[in-house]
């Protein structure tokens, strides 16, 4: 089987296929095919916490503009509000992960989600061409996974 690495170029990468068998290229084939799909998982879940980040951002702005005593809902989870009060417009909690929040001054807040969107970005154009890398290997090992068996179709 081939190592993780591979080959650096395409054209190496095919001929190190060729002397494959088809059970190998299969298997080349099979497991690519799963880490794209694990990759693409992954890319699913950045776009959604970029989002939800993208959110939080805006409710921190939309928050700052509100004056102290401001009647508000106030979320508990994604589908439960409750009535409450603006006291201090310049503190909010900021959810760092596992359920642990940090107090921090409205602009500590909104510098933390813009950090979060940029590596979460940086991390998304990671994995984009790791996945796009591997979907050419499973291509090109389905390419040679047929090229064998239309080799081998006429001698049987």
């Amino acid at each position: 089987m081939a190592s993780s690495k591979g080959p650096a170029s395409p054209a190496a990468r095919v001929a190190e296929m060729e002397k494959m068998s088809v059970e190998q290229l299969k298997a080349v084939k099979e497991q690519t095919d799963l880490e794209v799909n694990l990759l693409q998982d992954s890319l699913n879940n950045i776009r959604t916490a970029t989002t939800r980040l993208d959110l939080a951002s805006a409710a921190l702005h939309d928050l700052s503009l509100r004056p102290q005593g401001k009647k508000m809902l106030v979320p508990l989870t994604a589908s439960l509000y409750v009535p409450g009060t603006l006291d201090d417009s310049e503190k909010v909690l900021v959810d760092i992960g596992t359920g642990y929040f940090v107090e921090k001054t409205m602009v500590e807040g909104k510098d933390y989600c813009e950090r979060k969107i940029h590596l979460l970005k940086s991390n998304y154009d990671q994995l984009l061409e790791l996945a796009s890398n591997k979907k050419t290997v499973a291509d090109e090992a389905g390419a040679a996974l047929q090229a064998k068996l239309k080799q081998l179709a006429p001698q049987t």
